[in-house]
């Protein structure tokens, strides 16, 4: 079988921020934008706004995107500082407990309430016709 052939075509995610770059939008740019753009600067296939739904919602997990409402910015930070950050928390979490602060405890779970009593139901007499 011969090798899938190579796509002339940026990566998505090169393409996305080209398209948010370019569009300039202060608020961010919907998704409607970045398809209409994409369009126009490459050759892409007719089903390929399912794929960057999918893939814009991949970015913003990641944090390489920001979702305001119905639009999208680029990331305030980039990847690898993200990644750094995240990383120095867990050491000084990881020392400060080894360190013998012990973590705050929980919260003693909160007693149920005795139940309300069911009034007592009223005698109904009957009348004769």
């Amino acid at each position: 079988m011969p090798a899938a052939a190579k796509s002339a075509n940026p990566p998505y995610e090169k393409m996305v921020k080209a398209a948010l770059v370019d569009l300039k939008d202060r608020t961010g740019s919907s998704t409607y934008a970045i398809a209409k753009y994409m369009k126009a600067n490459y050759d892409l296939p007719e089903n390929f706004t399912k794929t960057l739904s999918r893939l814009l919602k991949r970015f913003v997990e990641s944090g390489k995107l920001v979702k305001v409402k119905a639009s999208y910015k680029l990331g305030s930070l980039k990847t690898g500082e993200k990644k750094k950050k995240v990383a120095k928390k867990a050491v000084a979490k990881k020392t400060a407990t080894k360190k013998g602060v012990k973590p705050k405890k929980k919260a003693a779970p909160k007693k149920k309430a005795a139940p309300k009593k069911k009034a007592p139901k009223k005698k109904t007499t009957k009348r004769k016709k």
